[in-house]
């Protein structure tokens, strides 16, 4: 999948499978977070007051996922009973689904002027990846704020 900034105002990506938009990731204004429609279903992504934890709740509310220890080195996903582990590679813009020690996906930005993301996360719903993604969006508009502060 592909992620590119639509406004240089606002942190929101149309995301593209193959070509096709799937969907629209909208940043939050007020809170860490944002949200996307998938399949006729809205979901939406908060944080903690810290940002160091994320969670994904759907139309009824109920939690799909969460995301423990954001803007760690090391920081997990928990979905569906699996546990996913992902690491910082870079500093300046790559995070790596992990198994064991071997790197097997990843988010990483692939144009710093526009804002464009690559999502490569083989074996996760896509639901699923865009939670990821929204949960790597936030913490990198988070990480540029405080540096630009």
């Amino acid at each position: 999948m592909e992620a590119r900034k639509t406004s240089v105002w606002r942190s929101r990506y149309s995301v593209t499978d193959r070509g096709r938009e799937i969907t629209v990731w909208d940043r939050s204004m007020w809170k860490s977070g944002g949200e996307f429609e998938l399949d006729g279903q809205r979901f939406q992504v908060r944080s903690n007051a810290w940002g160091n934890k994320y969670t994904m709740v759907d139309d009824a509310g109920a939690m799909v996922a969460a995301a423990d220890r954001v803007g760690r080195k090391r920081w997990t996903v928990e979905a569906a009973g699996q546990t996913y582990h992902f690491r910082r590679k870079s500093f300046w813009g790559e995070e790596e689904l992990i198994l064991g020690d071997t790197p097997v996906g990843s988010v990483r930005k692939t144009s710093f002027w526009r804002g464009d993301v690559a999502i490569e996360l083989p074996g996760l719903a896509t639901a699923l990846q865009l939670f990821v993604f929204g949960v790597v969006i936030s913490m990198w508009d988070a990480q540029a704020a405080a540096a630009g502060s």
